[in-house]
């Protein structure tokens, strides 16, 4: 969760390490799937801090960032719930990616076209707790509630159930530990 300027500050930097852009101006005026990705992101940090650190003094900033963070979710078909992952999150490619409210995802994640983190049943509680240096591949299904450990690559297509220890690689339909890092 961004509570203060400084934590925003590094998540924005932490953000734009892991997605760069190579020519920001001549990518911002030919609207490049990067830039998109970019502005997307910075739309995200920046709603999830004026969420957090709501007061009447900023009422403008936080209606703005939620309106054009909509927009975004709209136009990308990126759906990512704010305070749900953590700092140096990596999108490769725009495409549908749906990480739900429930998702406690840690630094360094990076996400791959065609993502989904749900629940197995409706109404079910629990959360997907997700570890550092994650890596989901196209078409990753993650189902909670569930652990996934630390430096874990979840294998493309792939349909997770159950929980996954760290350093570990992960694939099939479900799940199973293909081998360890």
């Amino acid at each position: 969760m961004i509570q203060s300027r400084l934590e925003l500050k590094r998540y924005l930097k932490e953000d734009k390490k892991r997605n760069p852009l190579c020519y920001p101006f001549l990518q911002k005026i030919t609207y490049s799937e990067n830039y998109i990705i970019h502005r997307y992101l910075r739309l995200l940090r920046y709603y999830e801090y004026y969420l957090n650190n709501r007061h009447w003094y900023n009422f403008l900033q936080y209606s703005y960032y939620f309106i054009m963070y909509r927009r975004y979710v709209v136009k990308t078909n990126i759906c990512i719930f704010p305070n749900t992952l953590g700092a140096g999150l990596q999108i490769m490619h725009p495409g549908f990616r749906r990480v739900d409210i429930m998702v406690r995802g840690g630094d360094n994640c990076t996400l791959l076209p065609l993502v989904l983190f749900g629940k197995k049943r409706p109404g079910e509680k629990g959360t997907i707790i997700m570890g550092d240096n994650c890596y989901v591949g196209t078409g990753a299904t993650i189902l909670g509630p569930v652990r996934i450990g630390s430096n874990v690559t979840i294998a493309a297509g792939a349909v997770v159930i159950d929980d996954i220890p760290d350093n570990c690689i992960v694939g099939g339909v479900p799940a199973k530990i293909i081998k360890y890092k």
